[in-house]
Parts: structure tokens; C-alpha cells; sequence
């Protein structure tokens, strides 16, 4: 027997019913009096021109329906769907967060979608999800996520090649190797002129914390600092290595402060998120940031200033870096425009005296 519906869940059946089902593209020709053939080419993106009377017909009767375009079907029309598709590495990281609100702004100049995808830097995973995209046919497909120095695995350049062959546009970060195009990024410099800043605030022992061997970025800026640093009489004791993540840092520098620490000592994060948690492990231990073991980072994710003490940094124009890979995936004649990088001293070095 059938239980009858509560008065609770009445509205809500009537509700449903009076929506009732989501109008069709059918729909939308039969009110507009068109083929199905032309509502299709005017909602899902056609490149076949259409009677501007009939488009704005089938446009009036799409309002009217409440009728929202099939993104598949829009793909097959364009051969190409009107999204952008982001890889990083993770999300949570504020360095992907403020390139994803760059690469989000262009899209909506041009009145597309972003689609953010999470690599967490394993290569089966991006792979999949490189072949996963390749079905929804995005405008553009652009690589954030750090690499290593080691060639592209052989499944992932594999499905980029498809991607590329079928028209869409591979955008990936880094000086060479996979992508058509590439946002440089100028981490060596900035980590350089960093090191010669330090040095002449009077630090003239340093321990760096950087990533996995092998990483492009981390290598680029540990190598940097160290050119900078030691260049201006300064030396690198020691480096120290685990991942991009905070509680990684934290890590780091607790095994680190085990080993004992001069006061006077510099700490070096190639990035703000781990000296942000070098900072945490220093404090733990009862020692003090800035006048006693100073830390510096790269980057300047918003945090770094908010942080106590505000933590000295590389200033990179994330946004903008996001931004310019965006317009990398429209542009036919696109080109990267500089991206300057900036020391920034704020109170986690005070300087050491003469």
C-alpha cells in the first residue's frame, strides 16, 4: 500500500510539478517557430551564420523557456567547448588560488568558463585528468603546477598531443617542454637578488628549505638564492628538503632546530608557505622570528603579510601570471609581457649589526 505524502512533503511535490520538466532545445524551436537545426546553430555556438531575425527569435524564446545550452552540444557545434581548463597542484596553496583568480578574470572578459583541476603533482593522475578534459573539448588547457627537470611522462604528452592535434591550446608553465606556449616565470633572478639583500642587511649564514630535487622552481630559486647570497659574502650552510606544504616546513625546521641553530642564522623557504611554517617550528621551540633566527620567503601570497612578524619576501605578480596564461589560450598573436619581480624587507629580517 502506498504511504500517502505528509503534509511536509506536499509543497514540495507541488512545487516540482509546476517547474515542471527543463525546457528542450525542441522547445525552444517549436516557440520560435525555427528548425531545429538553426535553434541549434544559434544556442550551441555554430560558426554557420544564421537570419539575424531568426536569431534573435530563437534567443527570445530560449529567455522565455528558461532554456540553458548543452555544453556537449555546444562542443560539437564549435569544436570546442567555451571553457578554460586549469591544472595545479593544489588549491589550498594560495600560489594557485591567486593564478586561478587571474586565469578566472580573462575568462570573463571573454565570457567563458573556468574549469580547476588538482594534479597534486602525481603524473597518473594528471593524465587522467588531461584525458578526461581531452572528451570535454576545452578552448584551452593550461599547466600550473610545478615540474620536474625529468622529461613529461609518456601518457600525459601522449593525451597533450591528442588534445593539441583535436584544436585546443596547451599553456604550461616553465622555460621549455610541453606546451605550445609558456609563462616564464623568472625564479632564479628574484631568488638571486633576494640573497644579495640579505647579505647586505648582515645575515652571513644561511639554511635553505626547498622541494624535491628535481623541481624546477625550487631548484631554480634555491640555486638563485645561493648565487646571490654567497656572491655578496654570505654562505649557505645547508639545505634542507620536503614538499610545498606548510606542515612540511614546519617539519623541516624542527629537524633543522634539533641540530642546533646560531642565533643570527638566515632561513630560506623558497616559498611563503613554507616559511610560514618554518616560522610555527622556530616558535615552538621558544626561539624568537626576526631577531634571533630570521626567515625569508618567495612569493608574497597575502598571508605573508599578515603573518607576526611580516615575513620578508619575493613579491610575484600572481594574479597577473594567471591572467597572462589565460590570454596565452585566446591570443593568436599572443606574447608574454615582463613579469617583474620585487625584494620585499619586512620585520622577519631586521638585519644583523656590523
Amino acid at each position: 500500500m502506498t504511504k500517502p505524502a505528509s503534509s511536509a512533503e506536499q509543497p514540495a511535490r507541488a512545487q516540482r510539478h509546476a517547474r515542471g520538466p527543463a525546457a528542450t532545445l525542441h522547445d525552444v524551436a517549436r516557440e520560435a517557430g525555427v528548425s531545429l537545426a538553426t535553434a541549434s546553430r544559434v544556442l550551441n555556438g555554430s560558426e554557420r551564420k544564421v537570419a539575424e531575425s531568426f536569431r534573435e527569435r530563437v534567443e527570445a524564446a530560449a529567455v522565455k523557456l528558461g532554456y540553458t545550452a548543452n555544453v556537449s552540444a555546444q562542443a560539437t557545434a564549435r569544436g570546442t567547448s567555451p571553457v578554460i581548463a586549469l591544472l595545479v597542484a593544489d588549491i589550498a596553496d594560495p600560489y594557485f588560488g591567486l593564478i586561478a583568480s587571474g586565469v578566472a578574470r580573462g575568462a570573463d572578459e571573454h565570457g567563458l568558463v573556468v574549469t580547476i583541476a588538482i594534479t597534486e603533482r602525481d603524473p597518473a593522475r594528471e593524465a587522467r585528468i588531461v584525458r578526461a578534459l581531452r572528451g570535454q573539448r576545452p578552448l584551452g588547457l593550461i599547466l600550473a603546477a610545478s615540474r620536474t627537470q625529468e622529461p613529461m611522462e609518456a601518457d600525459t604528452a601522449r593525451e597533450l598531443a591528442e588534445f593539441a592535434r583535436l584544436g585546443g591550446r596547451v599553456v604550461a608553465f616553465g622555460p621549455e617542454g610541453e606546451g605550445e606556449r609558456h609563462i616564464e616565470i623568472d625564479n632564479r633572478s628574484g631568488a638571486e637578488a633576494l640573497g644579495r639583500r640579505m647579505a647586505a642587511l648582515g645575515y652571513r649564514s644561511a639554511i635553505a628549505i626547498g622541494a624535491a630535487e628535481g623541481v624546477r622552481t625550487s631548484d631554480d630559486r634555491l640555486a638563485g638564492f645561493r648565487t646571490g647570497f654567497e656572491a655578496a659574502g654570505g654562505t649557505v650552510a645547508a639545505v634542507r628538503r620536503g614538499d610545498f606544504r606548510r606542515e612540511s616546513g614546519a617539519a623541516v625546521m624542527t629537524d633543522v632546530l634539533a641540530d642546533g641553530v646560531p642565533a643570527g642564522t638566515l632561513v630560506f623557504a623558497i616559498s611563503d608557505v613554507l616559511a610560514i611554517g618554518a616560522m610555527s617550528a622556530i616558535r615552538d621551540a621558544g626561539r624568537e622570528v626576526g631577531s634571533d633566527i630570521a626567515v625569508c620567503g618567495f612569493d608574497d601570497v597575502p598571508s605573508s603579510r599578515d603573518v607576526s612578524p611580516a615575513l620578508t619576501t619575493v613579491r610575484v605578480p600572481l594574479s597577473e601570471v594567471g591572467y597572462q596564461a589565460f590570454r596565452a589560450t585566446v591570443d593568436a598573436d599572443w606574447e608574454q609581457a615582463p613579469l617583474p619581480l620585487e625584494v620585499v624587507v619586512r620585520a622577519s629580517t631586521p638585519g644583523v649589526a656590523p
